[in-house]
């Protein structure tokens, strides 16, 4: 869970029906930090808002995490709607994306699926007293984020620390044993995989995770080139 990145729109709400809606969280959470920022949050409570008066909202996740002020302001909005909240774990919900997870009344995941469970970080620069404040900071947010975790899970404050200090990356089995999901599902074909510069950013991603965002990034970037040249080729015709 970082602090602050690039301005991104990295939401979409759709209304399936009167009385159902649909958000999508896919990619990376970022965008300038939300801290202090009042515009940002206001943008995704009113698309929420603009769904009506619904009783159910299915939400699909595959994220690698991002700007933890946006994961918190999404969990807490999230979580005072009056709406029944499905969330479907589309193959990861890493870092701050399993704290927004937590905010739905029933979690699925794909026995393929992942979710990684950390202690929040940040890069800074200052004096000792800065980094002093920014330290009290980091241990305020992980509070926060330690009550979002037990307010799902089975687990005692204690167990959920031990997790969050291991950067643990957990299969969809071990979060039903653990109560950070409700419903273990069929393996499905997954959704894109995330961004390997930020799955490299973490200490613990499995190898097999990496190998195969690399594998989808070699894909992606011959598909590109094929393209390219296929636009020369017309362009010389």
């Amino acid at each position: 869970m970082i602090l602050g990145k690039k301005n991104k729109r990295f939401w979409n709400f759709k209304s399936l029906d009167e009385k159902t809606g649909e958000l999508t969280l896919y990619g990376e959470i970022s965008n300038e930090t939300w801290w202090g920022d009042e515009v940002t949050p206001k943008e995704f409570k009113s698309d929420l808002d603009n769904l009506g008066e619904i009783d159910t909202l299915n939400i699909y996740i595959n994220s690698p995490g991002g700007d933890v002020f946006a994961g918190q302001t999404i969990y807490s909005i999230l979580k005072r709607h009056k709406a029944h909240k499905n969330i479907y774990i589309d193959g990861l919900a890493a870092s701050i994306a399993s704290v927004i997870a937590m905010a739905g009344n029933t979690i699925f995941m794909p026995k393929n699926a992942m979710m990684m469970i950390h202690n929040p970080w940040t890069v800074g620069m200052g004096n000792a007293d800065e980094f002093r404040k920014l330290a009290e900071d980091l241990d305020k947010i992980r509070e926060s984020l330690i009550a979002a975790y037990e307010n799902h899970s089975a687990l005692t404050r204690d167990e959920i620390i031990e997790i969050m200090d291991s950067e643990t990356w957990l299969t969809a089995t071990e979060c039903e044993e653990y109560g950070f999901c409700d419903v273990v599902e069929e393996e499905k074909n997954m959704a894109a995989s995330v961004d390997l510069e930020v799955l490299e950013r973490y200490r613990n991603t499995p190898k097999a995770l990496i190998q195969e965002s690399k594998s989808e990034k070699n894909g992606q970037d011959k598909e590109q080139e094929l393209l390219k040249q296929k636009l020369l080729i017309e362009l010389e015709l």
